[in-house]
């Protein structure tokens, strides 16, 4: 059952981030508090949660959307909500799996992550701009890994 609406993206407090609030009770729409969700910003995709925080509900916007659409706190965006029940994977790229199957730890380490925490540490390995910086966050992923560390 996709819902759709406009809402505002909301700055949370002082910082560069933000989040749009459903106009409607997720717990009686979806059965939970907190769902699982794939929802469109001005048509960009994305997968998230719809998490229950102070009282309301509320789906982060990434600055990586925002930039994508053109806007920012403030101003109004279409948006599209709907249950998602599909497993939630990440494509490790081949060069780290190489590195993390030579560490037992990190391999285990990464395997226990959530989805969320896995895609953080691929996305900060595959946007690295140069070769070498990208091997160095490869080292530098699998040490903390190995050490039984998230990215943040």
């Amino acid at each position: 059952m996709k819902q759709e609406f406009n809402a505002v993206i909301k700055q949370h407090g002082e910082k560069n981030a933000s989040f749009i609030e459903p106009p409607f009770d997720v717990k009686e729409v979806f059965g939970s508090k907190r769902v699982k969700v794939k929802a469109t910003f001005d048509g960009v995709e994305y997968r998230g949660s719809v998490v229950s925080m102070g009282g309301c509900y509320m789906l982060g916007i990434t600055q990586e959307i925002r930039n994508k659409i053109g806007k920012g706190f403030g101003d109004e965006i279409f948006v599209t909500l709907e249950k998602d029940e599909e497993e939630r994977s990440v494509e490790i790229p081949e060069d780290f799996g190489r590195e993390m199957n030579n560490n037992e730890a990190a391999l285990a380490t990464f395997k226990t992550l959530s989805y969320s925490a896995q895609k953080e540490y691929i996305t900060w390995i595959t946007s690295a701009k140069r070769e070498e910086t990208r091997l160095d966050r490869i080292a530098k992923s699998v040490v903390l890994l190995s050490e039984g560390k998230k990215l943040r």
